[in-house]
Parts: C-alpha cells; sequence; structure tokens
C-alpha cells in the first residue's frame, strides 16, 4: 500500500444550535435528535467518528464531531445526510477543519514506541478530553533549513515525553483549509495539558508560531448526551 493510500482525511466540525429549537415541543426536540443521532449511525462503517459537548466551555459552539476516513466522499455523504435532517435547520458550523494525515518529517531520528507521525493514519484513542486548535507557522520557519527547524522540534519531543498521557493527533491542511495544521490532544486530566503547554511556551521553536486559536475544550460523550446537553 502507498503512503497515499493510506492516508486519511479528518474534519472537525463544531456546531451551534439555535434558541428556537429550545422553544420546540418536547417531542419534536426528541424527534430531531434521534433522527440525527440514527445518522450518524448510519455511517460508522466508513467513518471513524467521536462526539463532544463544549455547551460548558465555549459559548459559540456546542457540540463537535471529530470524523476520520479514508474517503473524503464518505465525509461529504455524511455531512450532507445530516444536513437534510430536522435538527440541521437549527444548526449553525461557526467552525470546521478539514485536514489530512501524513507521516511527521521529523520523526526519522527520533522514534519511540507508539509515537504519533511515523504513520500516515489517524486513531482516535477516546480519552475523556480533547483539546483542538488550528495552527499556522510564521513563513520564517520555512526558510530554516531541514537541520534546524529538527534541532528545535527534538526540543519539542524532549518536553513531550514529559507528559505522556497526553495524545497527540497532527492533521495537515496544506493546500485544503486556511490553517496550515489542526491539532488535537487526547488526555484524561487537563491540568496536565494546560502544563504541557505552558511547557512549550519557553520553547526555542515558539517565535515561529503565527496563529494557534482559536483553542476548543471538548468533553467526550456519546452523540445522544451531546444532543441531550442541548436542551
Amino acid at each position: 500500500m502507498t503512503q497515499e493510500e493510506a492516508r486519511d482525511f479528518v474534519k472537525y466540525s463544531f456546531y451551534k444550535v439555535a434558541p428556537e429549537w429550545r422553544q420546540l415541543p418536547p417531542e419534536a426536540r426528541e424527534r430531531s435528535k434521534a433522527e440525527f443521532a440514527a445518522t450518524l449511525g448510519e455511517f460508522t462503517d466508513r467513518i471513524d467518528m467521536s462526539s463532544y459537548s463544549l455547551v460548558g466551555t465555549r459559548g459559540d459552539v456546542d457540540f463537535m464531531l471529530w470524523k476520520v476516513s479514508r474517503s473524503l466522499e464518505a465525509i461529504d455523504d455524511l455531512m450532507a445526510q445530516l444536513n437534510r435532517t430536522e435538527l440541521a435547520g437549527y444548526l449553525r458550523t461557526p467552525h470546521s477543519y478539514l485536514a489530512m494525515t501524513r507521516r511527521s518529517p521529523y520523526v526519522d531520528d527520533h522514534r519511540h514506541e507508539g509515537q504519533e507521525g511515523t504513520t500516515a493514519t489517524m486513531r482516535i484513542v477516546g480519552r475523556k478530553y480533547l483539546f483542538v486548535y488550528p495552527f499556522v507557522k510564521t513563513h520564517d520557519w520555512y526558510q530554516q533549513s531541514q537541520e534546524e527547524r529538527q534541532r528545535m522540534m527534538s526540543e519539542h519531543f524532549v518536553i513531550g515525553h514529559k507528559y505522556p498521557d497526553v495524545k497527540i493527533s497532527t492533521s495537515y491542511s496544506f493546500g485544503l483549509d486556511d490553517q496550515e495544521f489542526v491539532l488535537g490532544f487526547e488526555t484524561d486530566h487537563p491540568g496536565t495539558f494546560l502544563d504541557l503547554v505552558m511547557d512549550l511556551r519557553n520553547s526555542e521553536a515558539r517565535p515561529y508560531t503565527e496563529r494557534d486559536t482559536p483553542i476548543f475544550t471538548c468533553l467526550a460523550k456519546p452523540v445522544r448526551e451531546c444532543l441531550d446537553d442541548l436542551g
């Protein structure tokens, strides 16, 4: 299998429900939630998917669907089917990120068991919390030699090893979407991720970060629980 055949498409879709939906009769809300969840269930054989609630962490989004699939067409089909549901008429998508997986160019000289970036596929671990943000490097970063970038990224690896319970999922958006990367961090301990981010602020590569916001704190929940959180 070639590297191109092995790559995954990655899609993060963030949703916000309109206040009008909460004014519907309870039976209408329940019907729309059941239809939406059933539609998602029809794609479990084509898309690896996980759902998250953000009603307690963000004001502009209520829930998020993290989708990983070998086929972009499968993701497109899913989104088209969701658009035909009753609930979709009350949903906005304030943030949406598309990316693909690929092997990291910085891990050839730095490998350990289970390391992210050694393959061109993505695996959702399923920990309690997921932190997601789009990421853009400065133009100056790409003017550095490969050796210089490798040196600075190796420092990142050393820092990351201090927080082994944080699993990073890196996907690449070059030519596909507005950002360059989308980073996802799974952990059971939010404080550990906070400490990791603070530690990375002191790294030599930090000045080469142009943008790493918005940042989303997501709580893993079954999709029906995410929908129940809407009201």
